[in-house]
C-alpha cells in the first residue's frame, strides 16, 4: 500500500497544498512507486478521485487510494492494483475525517539522465494531471 511521507502532515499546517512521495505498488498504473504527488489539504473530494487518507487502523500512516462511492460511515476506497490490497476491501469504510485530501498531479524525479533526448523525453512526461475520470483503473469503472 502507499505510505506518504511524513513530511505531508508538517506542511498541511501551513499551506493548502503540499507534497508527498508514493512509496508502494497499490495504485499502478496511475501511480508508481517514486512518483510525487501535489495533495491538496481539505479539498471536496468526489467519487474518482485520488486521496490522501490516514489508514483506518494504523493513523500514523497515511496512504492513497482512490475514491470510490460514499457510502455510511465513509468513504469507500480502492488501490488501482487489485493485486496489491490494503484498501476497502480489506479495512471497510474509511470515516470522512481521515480523508486530509485530493491528488491532484503527479511528476516523477528525474533520475540521473544527461542525455539532452532523455531530458526532454522526462520533461514532457514527468508531471501529469491525476483526472478522476481519464485515469480512472478498470477496476473503477467495472462498478
Amino acid at each position: 500500500m502507499p505510505e506518504l511521507s511524513q513530511e505531508t502532515e508538517r506542511t498541511k499546517a501551513l499551506l493548502p497544498f503540499g507534497a508527498a512521495e508514493v512509496t508502494g505498488p497499490s495504485m499502478v498504473p496511475t501511480l508508481e512507486h517514486g512518483d510525487r504527488l501535489l495533495v491538496q489539504y481539505g479539498a471536496r473530494v468526489r467519487p474518482g478521485d485520488v486521496i490522501v487518507l490516514r489508514h483506518p487502523f494504523q493513523q500514523d500512516l497515511l496512504v492513497v487510494k482512490r475514491a470510490v462511492e460514499l457510502r455510511e460511515g465513509g468513504w469507500w476506497v480502492l488501490g488501482d492494483n487489485p493485486y496489491a490490497g490494503g484498501d476497502s476491501t480489506d479495512y471497510g469504510t474509511v470515516p470522512e475525517e481521515l480523508v486530509l485530501g485530493k491528488v491532484w498531479l503527479r511528476y516523477r524525479p528525474l533520475k540521473g539522465q544527461r542525455a539532452p533526448f532523455a531530458l526532454a523525453r522526462w520533461a514532457f512526461s514527468a508531471a501529469r494531471p491525476v483526472l478522476s475520470g481519464r485515469s480512472a483503473s478498470r477496476r473503477l469503472r467495472a462498478r
